[in-house]
């Protein structure tokens, strides 16, 4: 890994931004992938980012691991810069790269150590010739005629203007999208419920050999959606063990307890380093995503559901007797808030069909993986063996804006179909869309709902990004 005293980091002055050709809002996986996209392309690039390090969901987040880059049949769909990210952290050994899913529910998942990856992702960033800025967030959005004139943000100096010819929200929430009047939606379209957030905490010294044993003893304890033969299989065999677990303990604990918490099993993954887990077992419902006394109130009771899911574990699950709770993250976990509406909504029937169109852009193969805004279930829709769906260039922009792409999870698509495409490697496949459309917009000085298709998707292939095209 490169010395970071030693990249070429500009620097801006405090109180005012330079013009820009491209800033890209939200450091989080697609809005890194975007920025590191246009700034391979010579566009002047700043990627801004609210925390101090980037990543989004995977390291501000807690979310691990990856899941996933690969269909059902083990093949992978997802390339491109994202892949780069993965061999990257491969090479410092910082990730075991793609690894069986022991629990079942995709074929391979990526775990990998968030400190490294934000040093990886920074690297990506500042190599490709973009700026970056921290501790910066949104205030508003200056726009006339259908075009952005600039953003207000707010850091330590106050409150400023960054302009720019071309804008991507990389948000998470189409922040920028909404600010500036654009329509979208959220939530179920019955009655705009959201999936709900979920805080992880993080967990050391687990006995992961034990509790691989009682595994091939007692695999009726434990649930698999492929079935106990073909998940004990890849329990024995995959570098990373991750589970389904102790559902009747769990269940039996939380009626004793009194303890609220609507999920029905317990279901971890071991991080890159051996012996750690990421518990993703908490369930805050109710909460808006985009409202901030509702995150409040979910960050303080995420932490409470946590502690619980500790005690638990730590007291009367087995592997679990000498370990130690390590950290909860430093935001809880946003599944859902904001999707655009663009010129195309991508739809769950789409994902199943597996449509593809004439200005694909990004591919994936992660099921359609709906958590319920109300209820203990997760409604999952599987896909075939050898399944790809396909997302066009299209619903990454409104008609209604020349210069703003949106990227990651808030692009146009129903629910079903937001409930495939949100995860991070298909979101740092969009936010590489994104940044290769927007450079070539400014490159052609045209509207981002003008460029030549066959001009990005030539720009995305020739960074690796697998597009089967027909």
């Amino acid at each position: 890994m490169k010395d970071q005293s030693k990249l070429n980091i500009s620097t801006v002055s405090a109180q005012q931004a330079p013009h820009y050709q491209l800033v890209v809002m939200g450091g989080g996986p697609s809005g890194v992938m975007a920025a590191t996209m246009a700034g391979r392309m010579g566009i002047k690039t700043l990627l801004i980012e609210r925390g101090g390090f980037l990543g989004g969901t995977l390291t501000m987040m807690g979310v691990s691991p990856m899941m996933s880059f690969h269909n059902p049949a083990g093949d992978q769909v997802v390339w491109g810069l994202a892949d780069e990210m993965v061999e990257r952290l491969k090479a410092v050994g910082a990730s075991p790269g793609h690894v069986l899913d022991s629990i079942t529910y995709c074929s391979k998942v990526t775990p990998f150590d968030a400190e490294a990856l934000k040093r990886v992702l920074e690297e990506m960033v500042v190599e490709a010739g973009a700026d970056i800025l921290y501790h910066t967030m949104l205030a508003d959005v200056k726009h006339a005629d259908e075009k952005i004139v600039g953003l207000v943000v707010c850091n330590k100096s106050g409150l400023t203007t960054v302009t720019a010819d071309h804008f991507v929200d990389s948000t998470g929430d189409g922040d920028i999208a909404s600010r500036m009047g654009l329509p979208f939606k959220q939530g179920r379209d019955t009655d705009n419920a959201t999936q709900p957030m979920t805080m992880n905490v993080k967990i050391a010294g687990v006995d992961i050999e034990r509790i691989k044993q009682d595994v091939k003893l007692n695999p009726g304890n434990y649930e698999f959606d492929l079935g106990r033969e073909e998940g004990v299989r890849r329990v024995l065999e995959s570098e990373r063990l991750s589970l389904k677990a102790y559902g009747p303990q769990w269940m039996a604990y939380r009626e004793r307890n009194k303890v609220n918490i609507p999920r029905q099993y317990i279901l971890f993954f071991e991080t890159n380093e051996r012996g750690t887990v990421v518990v993703n077992s908490s369930r805050l419902q109710g909460y808006d995503g985009t409202n901030p006394w509702d995150v409040t109130r979910a960050e303080i009771e995420g932490r409470r559901q946590c502690y619980q899911i500790f005690d638990f574990l730590k007291n009367e699950a087995l592997g679990f007797e000498n370990s130690t709770l390590l950290s909860t993250p430093y935001h809880v976990g946003v599944r859902d808030t904001r999707r655009i509406e663009g010129e195309y909504t991508l739809t769950g029937d789409d994902v199943l069909n597996q449509v593809k169109f004439p200005d694909t852009i990004a591919q994936g193969a992660y099921p359609i993986d709906v958590h319920s805004p109300d209820k203990e279930a997760t409604d999952s829709v599987h896909l075939s063996t050898h399944h790809t769906y396909y997302i066009p260039l299209r619903c990454l922009y409104s008609n209604k804006c020349r210069n703003l792409i949106i990227a990651g999870r808030c692009i146009s698509a129903d629910h079903n179909a937001f409930s495939a495409i949100r995860v991070s490697p298909i979101a740092m496949a969009i936010g590489q869309a994104a940044g290769a459309a927007a450079a070539v917009a400014i490159q052609s000085n045209t509207a981002i709902y003008k460029v030549d298709i066959p001009t990005v998707q030539d720009a995305l292939q020739s960074q690796d990004a697998r597009l089967n095209l027909a």
